[in-house]
């Protein structure tokens, strides 16, 4: 392929030399590392926009010696030109200025970078409005941590409803990946720190002054250390982690007369952090050229396939045109797609690997090598709509007053052979991805819905964890083993939780799921009661030890059953019933992450929670003491406690600890999983947001891979196999794909329930909700949207007002607003907002595709001086 001269003057007209300029929404930003590039005559030869990466040996010599650093680069979705990776000494991010700093790298991929010498860091300038300082722009909460669901697909052919409700499903409940959260993270710790407006300008009607990213002066010298965040430069990709795929819309060049013209259409992505693409006019359709209006809004998916030095855009090919821009599938196409996510229907050679002969049966040998429970009273609790059933549970009263309680996993490792064509697609895939109207599995449905999962009155093979529990939840013994199973019932959360909150009384038998004839229903009551009671005293024990829960508000979509459309939404709530499951398998998963290391301390694959990042932390700290709330961040149990302990149960004390929850979600990491023989340090191995040294994922093989290598690890530890014949920078880089794989189908999951819930609101909008104020700028202010979670962006000149007016109060920020009458007669009414202010907001769909916005309401005008500790009796409409 013939490359473009795809040059571009970099400069507008009297932007001064030494300040980022940036050219359009996916234009070069210039930064402070390549002045020289710009002194250079655009004449004679191609000019290089972009430095020629250094050598794989300046990399390692680099990194060894500290003057490189590496990182994974998170690029700001709103200001695309600012990118950050991690510090090393977990202060404040490192900034990356500018597209020609980034250096072709793409959001997510492993960089190396060099500082930049310290006269070109960034200054966080005092009176700025941008404290935007930080990578952090989607939140890392891990799953332990904060209650999530998996949004199931509903079964087919359920006719007896027009409505689909999708549920959420508290799987496992290891409560790690909000799945289904509509929790949109994409400002990162913006304008959190309370503002202050311009010297000598406390009244702020004119437009903000933006904060540029100022290269240091002589006379700036002075400021302190706290006041300058580290810049720096990308030298070197070390891994391409970004799938390089991007979904957008196809343009004519804009200079006709050119000869890119006659060779190239411009494809622009709808993700902003990805850049231009030039595609060449053959793959385009054959009418594009002369009816470019025909496909304004056709969604296409784009494949970059060379970026070179002198380019400002990228180079790529179509490879599919998927739709119309906006509509579900297409568009959730274009996701899975741009996160690399594989759809695909399963290979032959795959397919080969499952049972052939149909119906399956347990092979009689098997007997023989398990505890065989089939009498026993196990049972499954799920979402009403879940198909790949991991895990039972049982609970047998015993005459000394103590139990058996069991967690019994679906033994999926038994179905893959290591090496065979199944084990490397489900290892590749890494994990089933659930989106709010499908899944797209890890395994072949056979295996995920009949052979596996615990489907009720059929035997199944299983891997359980048995212990001997006091009432109080002390464990007295435990065993491990492969066993066999009979599921007497599939119960539901609503299920559980009718019989958690009817202790004493009888349900009926029409509002049970059918129970196999051994066992009755008083029998699975009284086990869901004697697990309740046990479940309480565990979790009450957990936060006494130190635990942290970060509870975020999720959403839950009612479908159509015709035409797949979102009708509704409500926040799902987490009951009794979703936190028994969740201790009993915490409980099985910590018992087995010390199994398997105390067999093998080198070759155990574990799950640690590094603290969170300490200068967003300490940011938010400073925030709170400054609006009159000191909050303990010393352990993750004292800032649980902080969190639990401060607040009423009133409506405005529950709002304002949803923002405070919503807020220190965002300095938290990853939770990763690693190869203990890969840390030399045990203290790296904790988790922090449990609060426990070891811990690992075993109870959900069906979906995540990760379960199913620690299934392998313990048959061995138990004997039942070899020990494993693996290095621990194999097991390494094997937990590293199943991490990126989980972080992209994060992503994905909460893309499509921010796709469907942007269709609900124009489909069913304008939709009024509560909202509390979490950031008071000049011009505009920052709200949780209590009723969906969504967090916007309300901006004054927006709104109906005759005037606003900025001021700080003490040191809190306040917004002044002064309503224009409806009635010219009246008086104008006057709402201040503050920080924690109610205020009442109406989300309403704009003219771009898949965008809405959040108005103020107008206030009553008895309620239109302080919405602070309003109280309503209503009840938010779901």
């Amino acid at each position: 392929m013939n490359h473009p001269d795809c040059r571009l003057n970099l400069r507008p007209t009297g932007t001064p030399r030494g300040v980022s300029s940036v050219v359009g929404p996916h234009g070069v930003g210039a930064s402070p590392g390549d002045k020289k590039s710009k002194n250079k005559s655009m004449r004679g030869k191609k000019k290089s926009i972009f430095e020629t990466y250094i050598s794989k040996e300046e990399v390692s010599e680099g990194l060894k010696r500290g003057t490189l650093i590496q990182g994974v680069l998170r690029i700001n979705p709103k200001k695309f030109h600012e990118a950050f990776i991690p510090s090393p000494d977990g202060d404040r991010d490192i900034f990356i200025d500018g597209v020609v700093a980034r250096n072709r790298a793409l959001n997510g991929d492993h960089v190396v970078v060099k500082l930049l010498p310290e006269d070109q860091w960034k200054v966080i300038k005092p009176e700025s409005n941008d404290k935007e300082t930080e990578a952090t722009y989607e939140s890392d909460v891990p799953e332990e941590c904060c209650g999530h669901h998996l949004l199931q697909q509903s079964p087919k052919g359920c006719n007896d409803s027009p409505d689909v409700i999708i549920e959420a499903q508290f799987d496992d409940s290891d409560s790690e990946d909000r799945h289904g959260n509509i929790h949109v993270l994409v400002d990162g710790l913006k304008k959190l720190a309370v503002h202050v407006p311009d010297k000598g300008k406390e009244d702020s009607h004119a437009p903000a002054t933006k904060d540029e990213n100022t290269s240091l002066s002589q006379d700036t010298r002075a400021l302190s250390e706290k006041s300058l965040q580290k810049s720096a430069k990308v030298v070197y990709i070390l891994e391409k982690k970004h799938s390089r795929a991007a979904t957008g819309i196809l343009k004519l060049l804009a200079d006709k007369n050119s000869e890119l013209f006659k060779k190239y259409a411009l494809f622009s992505p709808s993700d902003h952090r990805v850049p231009r693409i030039y595609v060449p006019l053959k793959d385009c359709p054959q009418d594009f050229v002369t009816r470019p209006k025909d496909y304004a809004n056709t969604l296409f998916i784009c494949r970059i396939i060379d970026w070179k030095e002198d380019c400002n855009f990228a180079l790529g090919q179509l490879a599919k045109s998927l739709g119309q821009a906006g509509e579900i599938e297409p568009e959730t196409e274009g996701i899975l797609t741009e996160y690399g996510v594989d759809f695909s229907d399963f290979s032959s050679d795959v397919l080969e690997c499952l049972p052939q002969s149909l119906p399956w049966t347990i092979p009689p040998e098997e007997f023989s090598k398990r505890r065989d429970l089939r009498k026993d009273c196990i049972f499954t609790i799920d979402p009403s709509t879940a198909r790949d059933l991991d895990d039972a549970l049982s609970c047998r009263p015993l005459t000394d007053g103590t139990f058996e309680v069991g967690v019994h996993i679906a033994d999926v490792s038994y179905f893959i052979p290591e090496g065979s064509y199944l084990d490397k697609v489900a290892a590749e895939r890494a994990t089933s991805v659930y989106l709010v109207q499908k899944v797209v599995p890890m395994l072949p449905r056979l295996l995920c819905e009949e052979l596996c999962s615990l489907n009720p009155m059929t035997d199944k093979l299983t891997f359980s964890v048995i212990w001997t529990l006091t009432p109080e939840g002390k464990i007295l013994k435990e065993w491990f083993g492969r066993t066999i199973i009979c599921s007497c019932t599939k119960l539901s959360y609503d299920h559980a939780q009718s019989m958690i909150e009817n202790p004493t009384g009888k349900i009926r038998e029409e509002e049970l799921p059918p129970i196999s004839p051994e066992h009755s229903s008083k029998e699975v009551h009284q086990a869901v009661l004697n697990l309740h009671s046990i479940a309480k005293q565990l979790r009450r024990q957990r936060f006494v030890d130190g635990a942290l829960r970060l509870d975020q508000l999720k959403l839950a979509f009612t479908l159509d059953h015709e035409t797949g459309l979102p009708q509704g939404c409500h926040i799902y709530e987490y009951r009794d019933s979703n936190k028994l499951v969740e201790e009993f398998m915490l409980l099985a998963n910590m018992a087995v992450a010390h199994k398997i290391f105390r067999t093998f301390p080198e070759q155990a694959l574990l799950r640690r929670h590094p603290p969170p990042q300490t200068k967003m932390l300490s940011d938010l700290v400073e925030f709170c003491d400054q609006m009159g709330l000191p909050v303990d961040v010393s352990s993750a149990g004292a800032l649980n406690k902080s969190l639990t302990k401060t607040f009423g149960d009133d409506k405005y004390s529950l709002a304002r600890k949803e923002v405070l929850t919503n807020m220190y979600s965002r300095p938290m990491q990853m939770a990763l999983y690693f190869c203990s023989g890969m840390l030399q340090d045990q203290a790296q191995f904790r988790h922090y947001a449990l609060n426990v040294p070891l811990y690992t994922h075993f109870t959900s093989p069906i979906r995540r891979f990760a379960d199913v290598m620690v299934h392998r690890l313990l048959a061995a530890a138990l004997g039942y196999s070899e020990q494993p014949d693996v290095e621990p920078d194999a097991l390494q880089k094997q937990a590293d794909h199943c991490n990126d794989r989980r972080m992209a189908s994060k992503r994905v999951q909460e893309l499509s329930i921010g796709l469907f819930f942007a269709v609900l609101v124009k489909e069913s909008g304008p939709l009024e909700s509560e909202a509390m104020v979490m950031g008071v700028l000049n011009q505009a202010f920052d709200v949780l949207v209590l009723r969906y979670g969504v967090q916007k962006r309300i901006y004054c000149n927006a709104l109906a007002l005759r005037s606003y007016h900025f001021q700080k109060v003490g040191k809190k920020p306040e917004l002044t607003l002064v309503w224009e009458p409806e009635d010219p007669e009246q008086e104008p009414a006057q709402q201040v907002i503050t920080i924690f202010s109610l205020v009442d907001v109406v989300l309403q769909a704009e003219a771009t595709v898949l965008k809405y916005s959040a108005i103020l309401k107008r206030p009553d005008p008895e309620h239109s001086l302080g919405l602070e500790k309003e109280e309503s009796d209503e009840e938010p409409e779901d």
